[in-house]
């Protein structure tokens, strides 16, 4: 709420005609602007959150000094100027310098630089809203999970960073299908596990691109397609060329404020897959959550609390 003063100043400016001055947002909002938009690689935002958390002193070191206190090479500064749409370091310091010396100069105020993490977690919040709008018309989501349950083998595909994904997807899937064949390797180890999984009577892969995408993945998909598999792929808003292989393409945000990125978003996205294949033959899930109960217990797989 603005305070007397202000309100009189407002209005003043109001009965003369004249729009208050629009308020300069502040450093590290504007260094945001300026980072957020390019897809950056993990050492590339290294150099991006260094220079956010330390503008007026970073503001003005040599590109050998800053390369030094990053921990990266001269060149990765330079790509990382590129990067962010700059024609190579000097005029990206220029940049930062004033923004530096408006923030010297008393400028706006800084945020906490402990609420940076907090940034991280708003980040990954808005992308889970924006998920909860997609489930609003869950139909494209359900007739997926139905094709992948129908498909005997299932493959999953996830590579480099997006192993992870594919793991936790594999592993939930196991409980519920019957045949799960996962493929966390690239290069013919993966063309090799999609054409027997073809030849086995399979129909469909899911798979997982994360940023960065790779060529392996991108290649693997033109495999599974040629050999008559059909591709529902997990990936992030930026796309890309995977995404225009895939047959079905399910786009979630990722989080992208820390140093390598999260995946709020991509997990829920998985877990609504594989809630509709639960719910595609909800007689066999049953049986088959009641024979690994079984299994678990005959066997002590869990720590009893």
């Amino acid at each position: 709420m603005p305070s007397p003063q202000q309100a009189r100043a407002q209005a003043s400016a109001i009965t003369s005609g004249k729009t208050a001055p629009e308020v300069e947002a502040a450093p590290t909002s504007q260094l945001r602007e300026l980072f957020d938009g390019p897809r950056l690689s993990p050492g590339q935002r290294r150099i991006a959150q260094y220079l956010i958390e330390h503008i007026t002193e970073a503001a003005f070191l040599s590109i050998t000094e800053l390369a030094d206190r990053v921990g990266v090479s001269q060149p990765s500064v330079t790509r990382f100027a590129g990067a962010v749409g700059f024609s190579g370091y000097p005029a990206l310091r220029e940049r930062l310098q004033s923004i530096a010396l408006k923030a010297l100069a008393g400028g706006p105020g800084e945020p906490n630089r402990a609420n940076e993490l907090q940034a991280a977690v708003d980040a990954e919040i808005a992308n889970l809203e924006n998920l909860r709008r997609d489930f609003a018309d869950p139909d494209r989501v359900i007739h997926i999970g139905r094709e992948l349950s129908r498909s005997t083998p299932l493959t999953v595909l996830g590579l480099r960073i997006s192993e992870s994904l594919a793991e936790y997807f594999g592993y939930a899937a196991r409980r519920i299908h019957p045949d799960v064949r996962l493929v966390t390797r690239g290069g013919s180890v993966a063309y090799d596990a999609l054409l027997q999984s073809r030849e086995a009577g399979g129909s469909w892969v899911l798979a997982f691109a994360m940023p960065r995408h790779s060529h392996e993945t991108l290649q693997a998909v033109r495999v599974a397609h040629r050999a008559g598999l059909k591709v529902a792929l997990i990936t992030d808003l930026a796309l890309g060329p995977v995404a225009d292989e895939a047959d079905v393409t399910f786009a979630t945000g990722t989080g992208s404020r820390l140093v390598f990125d999260s995946y709020a978003a991509p997990g829920v996205m998985a877990a609504a897959l594989l809630q509709a294949m639960t719910d595609a033959d909800p007689e066999r899930t049953q049986a088959r959550l009641e024979k690994y109960e079984q299994v678990s217990e005959q066997h002590q797989f869990f720590v009893r609390d």
